[in-house]
Formats: structure tokens, sequence, C-alpha cells
């Protein structure tokens, strides 16, 4: 086996290639929205929606989907004309996933289980008894009352709004 001549070329592709990894990963996990079970922001349909959870229990005058699940409910709102048009979205978004509410019933989660206190990507708003964690470059907000998880919204995160743009 014959031996590498030059120790500095080596670091220096290592190097090169470690860097080319970390860039490829950083630019992957921003460039999606914060997804639940499969059903994600301006991608998932309401016939996605309805295939993943089933039967809705409910539908609001405006479209909002609600569905029972393990621990609590869920509700999905999509992308209308409106909201369209407000927000200068390409046509083809209306009907899609705009936003997903999770209401946990009896969750034991907290912030320091979750792990939010020290969590710099999150924006802390706090009222009496009301503590909410904001990640808007994400699309994921976190509602705590009296120090226990009671929702979680997953919502398009500002990378794919500036990109849903006309």
């Amino acid at each position: 086996m014959r031996p590498i001549a030059n120790s500095n070329l080596l670091r220096s592709l290592i190097v090169t290639a470690s860097g080319v990894l970390a860039v490829a990963l950083i630019g992957a996990q921003t460039a999606f929205a914060a997804s639940w079970n499969g059903i994600e922001p301006f991608k998932s349909t309401r016939e996605d929606v309805i295939r993943i959870l089933g039967k809705p229990i409910g539908e609001s005058t405006d479209g909002v989907l609600r569905f029972n699940v393990m621990g609590g409910t869920v509700q999905v709102s999509f992308v209308s004309d409106n909201f369209m048009k407000a927000k200068k979205l390409r046509p083809e978004l209306v009907g899609t996933v705009l936003e997903i509410v999770l209401q946990h019933e009896n969750s034991s989660d907290t912030p320091v289980t979750m792990k939010l206190l020290d969590n710099k990507a999150f924006v802390r708003d706090e009222t009496k008894t009301t503590t909410i964690f904001r990640n808007l470059k994400d699309g994921l907000v976190y509602t705590f009352m009296d120090d226990k998880l009671k929702s979680t919204r997953y919502t398009f995160a500002d990378s794919q709004l500036g990109r849903a743009r006309r």
C-alpha cells in the first residue's frame, strides 16, 4: 500500500467535504416547514389530510377540518382564495394546508421537558398563566398553560412564504 504523499492535501479534502455536507444539511433543514404526521403546509392537500387522518369529526364553515387523534384533537386549515390574494401567493397553493393545530388534552410536556427554555430558535412570550414559544423560521408554535403543553401549531416556514409568492 502506498502512503499518502501529502497529508495537507488529505486534510484539505476532508475539510472541504465536511463543509459541503454541513451546507447541504443546513439547507435541507431550512427548506421545509414543520410537518406533522406526514402533513406539510403549502404541500399537502385536503385529500392528503383525509387519507392520513381518516374521516373528520367536523368541518367549519370556512373549511377547517377537525379530527380526533390520540391525546386530543387536531384542526387543519387550508389556503383560501382570500389568503392567497392577501399574501400574494401563487394560485396553485389554494387548497393546500395552511396550518395544523394540535389541542393536547392531558399532556405532561413542559417547557423544561421539551428543552425550550434555552433554545435560541424560539421567541418566548408570557402572560400570567400562558407561555408561548414561537419559531417562525420553522413554522412551529407551542402554547403552555400553567406550564403544561396545550397546543402545538405547525404552519409554513418563513423561507416557504418567500418562495410561495408570485
